[in-house]
């Protein structure tokens, strides 16, 4: 697999592909439109809505480009926020994952006992989900760091095995984050890669 997962020609995909539900339109919900705030994110800041779609499966979408995550379940996007991912020569890896293991409080094998909080596994390389200061840029050894607030409330809404795709593009609406998201659905797993470096 390339560095570069993105730009494909999305075409109409199966409402039953992996059991996740159909993809929504971006219209504001009585909850407010948490699609026009995204882009208004400082670092550190992020946006929560799980009022937005009660029930259903959890998928979660990853910019490194735009370094903000997105959150979506049953298809409706519940929350956003700015991120964190590996620093140059520890880049976070990307493609498809399933979140291996949760642990509310885990220390690194591999940095001095470094504390990882709400740390939702990708890889057996150390690479994660978890709580972790947002500087405003890659700065981690892999993973990909959380706002602590946000982390803890991503934590309770998942899953072991719930869908995580990791992206270098920019991508700007998260429409085109699902939908991108989507399309390498069925793409395979390597449940141990990592790129060169990459451990926490």
């Amino acid at each position: 697999m390339t560095r570069r997962i993105g730009r494909l020609a999305v075409s109409a995909l199966s409402a039953s592909l992996l059991g996740i539900a159909p993809l929504h339109g971006a219209s504001a919900s009585p909850a407010g439109a948490i699609e026009t705030r995204i882009h208004a994110l400082d670092r550190g800041e992020y946006l929560w809505q799980p009022e937005r779609a009660a029930a259903g499966p959890v998928e979660i979408v990853i910019s490194l480009g735009l370094q903000k995550a997105y959150i979506f379940r049953s298809g409706e996007l519940i929350g956003a926020s700015t991120i964190s991912s590996g620093k140059p020569g520890h880049e976070s890896p990307i493609g498809r994952f399933e979140i291996l293991q949760k642990r509310k409080m885990h220390r690194s094998n591999r940095y001095d006992d470094a504390p990882m909080p709400y740390m939702q596994r990708l890889n057996w390389y150390g690479v994660a989900l978890h709580a972790g200061p947002i500087p405003g840029g890659p700065a981690s050894h892999g993973c990909i760091r959380l706002p602590a607030g946000f982390a803890k409330k991503l934590f309770e809404a998942t899953e072991l095995g719930s869908f995580v795709f990791v992206t270098d593009d920019a991508l700007h609406s998260p429409q085109a984050a699902l939908q991108l998201a989507r399309a390498h659905a069925t793409a395979p797993v390597s449940r141990d890669r990592t790129p060169g470096g990459a451990s926490s």
